[in-house]
């Protein structure tokens, strides 16, 4: 009779109740997942919301800041191609980051909004500036009382080099020329010698 009840009770386990349970087991570790990502986008589009004024005020020629909040399992309030905002993992502090050279820097974090949002549009407006500047042409010396020595107009120093150049490369092959010249000379006098003092004794009366 025992060994009849152990046989019943391996029967009832059905690998289809597993797969239910591993299903459901799933499902909700999704449904939390989720329920993660939509709160970060909601704090997000808050965000995103608060610095709506800002983001309207960008002249309309700068199309380097994207303004977007992506979709995926972190969503990001992205700034420009290099910064971006997203949610720290106790889904209410907010992180402004910044991709550089050197790795990742947070710019600003904190719970509260209103710091994040100061310091994202003080960042935009140091875009702005550098943008300016760099299309009027400013640019700050490196060292201070530093000034930028007289150069003479370039243009003539190197006429003049390219020709001395020219004549220098002329008169070198005309030498090479010459001296290839007087040495088949000379070799032709050293060949015909015999002949040449032959021909001048025949010549004498």
């Amino acid at each position: 009779m025992k060994e009849a009840g152990e046989k019943t009770i391996d029967q009832s386990r059905k690998l289809s109740d597993a797969v239910r349970d591993v299903k459901n087991a799933f499902a909700d570790r999704d449904d939390v997942v989720v329920d993660m990502r939509e709160a970060h986008r909601m704090r997000l589009e808050l965000l995103a919301a608060e610095l709506a004024p800002v983001f309207a005020d960008v002249p309309a020629d700068m199309d380097n800041f994207d303004f977007v909040v992506s979709s995926g399992l972190q969503p990001r309030l992205w700034i420009d191609a290099v910064s971006h905002v997203a949610m720290g993992r106790d889904r209410r502090t907010y992180r402004f980051l910044r991709d550089t050279r050197i790795g990742r820097v947070v710019l600003a974090e904190s719970t509260d909004m209103k710091p994040v949002a100061d310091q994202v549009t003080r960042y935009v407006a140091e875009r702005i500036v550098e943008r300016q500047r760099m299309m009027e042409g400013g640019v700050e010396l490196a060292v201070a009382g530093m000034k930028r020595a007289d150069v003479p107009e370039a243009e003539p120093p190197l006429r003049s080099k390219t020709r001395s150049r020219t004549w220098s490369a002329f008169l070198s092959g005309l030498g090479l020329v010459a001296a290839g010249a007087l040495v088949g000379l000379v070799v032709s006098v050293i060949l015909l010698w015999d002949r040449i003092v032959a021909m001048v004794l025949n010549v004498r009366p």
